[in-house]
C-alpha cells in the first residue's frame, strides 16, 4: 500500500504537538476537568502527551491501529514523567466501547482527532477500515440514495462514542470538519440529550495540516440528562477567541446568527412553490452538447448530428452564479416526469435514438437507483415545473446569494444541472414580481441567518423550501 493511499485510507492528519498543547489549554480555562481523558485514535500520540502536561492529575487511555505509531508514542512517554497512560492496540470499529468506557469511573473527555475523510472516499479505495455500511442516521428516500448517506467516518465514529456514553456526564473535545462538528450538534439536539455547554473554536486547517477544509474543535460537555431545550452554542473565531456568537436552533432549524434570525423570523413557513435543482443525468459527456461552428459537440469532442426536438438550452451553475449569458450549450432531455416511457423517442427522434443508443453500454450502467426505473436513458429532477418558461435561479456552490431571472431561449425553457436550485413561472410579470421580493432585506437577512457559509453548498434547497416569499412586507404603494 501507498503512503499517499494509507493517508487517506485512514484519515491520516496527525495532529502537531502544538495544536494539541493550545487545544488542552483552552480546555483547561473552559474548566474542563476529567479523571479519565480517553483518546480513541491517538496516532503518535500529540493530544496524549498534551494532556499529561495540562491534566496532571487524570487517568490518560490511548488507542490506536498502528503498531508503529504506538511505538514512537512509547518512546516520547518513556523520555518524561507523566501520571499513568495506559496505551491499547485496537481498531475503532471492532472496539466495544460500551464495555471499554464502563471500565473507568467518574467523569471521562474524549480527546482527540478522528479521520478527516468519507465514507464514499474509503468504498472508493476498496478499504476494510470501514463501519458496516448502513443508513445511521435514518436518511429516507432520495436523501438515502442520491448523496446524503454518505458521510464523515468522524461522524459515524463520535456518534459511536457518544451513544456508548450514554446516561453518563462527560465532556467531548474533538478536531472535526466543521459542518461535520454541526451535525454533531444537531444530532445531539434531537436526541434530547442534556448539553450544559457547548461550542465550536475554528483553526485553521491550512497552517495545522494543509488540508483546504473549514475546520474546529468541537467542545461538548453533557450531563447525562434528557432534555427537550432548543441546543444554543458559542462559536469562537479561533482557539484565543473570548468573544463568541452565539448559534442555535429555532424552529428545527440550525441558526448561524439568532440576532438576525429573531428579526425575520417573520418569514419562516413554506415556500410558495418548492425549489427545485436542475436536471440529473451523470452522463454529461454524453447528455450535454455545445453549439460549435461545426455542429453540435458532445463532451468526447464527437460531432454529433440529432435532431432538436428533446435538446433544451442549458446552463451550469457556474453560468448562473457568475452571472454569464448563455454560451451555446443545450441537454438532452429525455422525460418530461420521472419514470415516463422513453421509447417513443425511437419513434419522434430516430437520429436522437441511435446517439443514445450508440452510448447505452455507459448509460445503463449509472449505478444509481434512481435511474432504475425500467425506462432506458432516464433523467432525474423532471416535471411540470420544468418546462415553464420563466424561472428565478440560484446557484447552491456560490457563498453569496444572487438570485437571477432566466427566460426562455428560442422558445425553450432553460435547462440547469443540479447544482442549481429554482422556482419557475409561466408569466415572465410574476417572476418578476417574486425576484422583487426574495430580493428584499428581510428575505435575504432570514436567508443570511441560517446559512452557513463555509459548507460545502451552502445554498440548499431544504433551506430554501422553509422561506415563504409572499410574507414579505411590500412597501405601501404612493399616490
Amino acid at each position: 500500500m501507498s503512503t499517499s493511499r494509507s493517508k487517506v485510507e485512514f484519515g491520516d492528519f496527525q495532529t502537531p504537538l502544538s495544536l494539541a498543547q493550545a487545544v488542552c489549554a483552552r480546555l483547561v480555562k473552559f474548566g474542563v476537568s476529567p479523571e479519565t481523558i480517553l483518546e480513541p485514535t491517538c496516532g503518535v500520540g500529540a493530544f496524549v502527551r498534551a494532556a499529561a502536561k495540562e491534566f496532571p492529575v487524570a487517568h490518560i487511555v490511548g488507542f490506536e491501529i498502528n503498531d508503529s505509531y504506538l511505538d514512537v508514542l512509547r518512546e516520547e512517554l518513556g523520555r518524561s514523567e507523566s501520571q499513568t497512560v495506559e496505551l491499547h492496540r485496537a481498531d475503532f470499529f471492532d472496539a466495544d466501547w460500551s464495555r471499554i468506557v464502563s471500565f473507568y469511573k467518574g467523569r471521562i473527555l474524549i480527546l482527540g482527532n478522528l479521520p478527516w475523510v468519507t465514507s464514499a472516499a474509503l468504498g472508493a479505495l476498496g478499504s476494510d477500515n470501514l463501519p458496516q455500511k448502513s443508513n445511521f442516521l435514518g436518511h429516507k428516500g432520495f436523501d438515502a440514495i442520491s448523496g446524503k448517506a454518505n458521510f464523515d467516518i468522524s461522524e459515524w465514529m463520535l456518534l459511536a462514542l457518544i451513544r456508548a456514553m450514554e446516561g453518563r456526564e462527560y465532556d467531548v473535545a474533538m478536531l472535526l470538519k466543521t459542518a461535520t462538528a454541526r451535525k454533531i450538534l444537531g444530532f445531539v439536539e434531537k436526541q434530547g440529550l442534556g448539553v450544559s455547554r457547548a461550542a465550536i473554536m475554528n483553526i485553521d486547517a491550512k497552517r495545522e495540516f494543509g488540508a483546504s477544509v473549514d475546520a474546529s474543535l468541537l467542545l461538548l460537555s453533557l450531563n447525562g440528562k434528557n432534555s427537550c431545550d432548543p441546543l444554543e452554542y458559542e462559536v469562537f473565531t479561533s482557539l484565543s477567541d473570548d468573544s463568541p456568537s452565539r448559534v442555535g436552533h429555532r424552529y428545527g432549524i440550525m441558526v448561524r446568527d439568532l440576532v438576525s434570525f429573531d428579526k425575520y423570523s417573520h418569514l419562516i413557513g413554506s415556500s410558495p412553490q418548492k425549489w427545485r435543482s436542475g436536471v440529473k443525468h451523470d452522463a454529461s459527456s454524453i447528455m450535454e452538447l455545445t453549439r460549435t461552428e461545426k455542429g453540435l459537440i458532445n463532451g468526447f469532442g464527437e460531432l454529433v448530428d440529432i435532431e432538436s426536438t428533446y435538446l433544451y438550452p442549458l446552463m451550469k451553475g457556474s453560468d448562473v452564479g457568475s452571472n454569464r449569458v448563455w454560451r451555446e450549450k443545450f441537454t438532452l432531455v429525455t422525460q418530461t416526469r420521472t419514470g415516463e416511457d422513453t421509447s417513443h423517442i425511437r419513434r419522434d427522434a430516430p437520429k436522437t435514438w441511435s446517439y443514445l443508443e450508440r452510448y447505452a453500454k455507459v448509460l445503463d450502467s449509472r449505478g444509481s437507483s434512481i435511474y432504475a426505473s425500467g425506462q432506458r436513458f432516464s433523467i432525474f429532477g423532471i416535471g411540470d415545473y420544468a418546462f415553464r418558461p420563466w424561472r428565478i435561479a440560484i446557484c447552491g456552490l456560490y457563498k453569496k446569494l444572487n438570485f437571477r431571472l432566466v427566460g426562455p431561449i428560442s422558445e425553450k425553457a432553460v435547462m440547469f444541472d443540479d447544482t442549481v436550485y429554482y422556482v419557475s413561472f409561466e408569466a415572465e410579470e410574476d417572476a418578476m414580481r417574486v425576484l422583487e421580493e426574495i430580493s428584499s432585506d428581510e428575505y435575504e437577512g432570514l436567508l443570511g441567518a441560517i446559512i452557513f457559509w463555509d459548507e460545502k453548498r451552502p445554498i440548499k434547497s431544504s433551506i430554501l423550501n422553509k422561506v415563504d416569499w409572499a410574507k414579505v412586507i411590500r412597501p405601501a404603494s404612493i399616490g
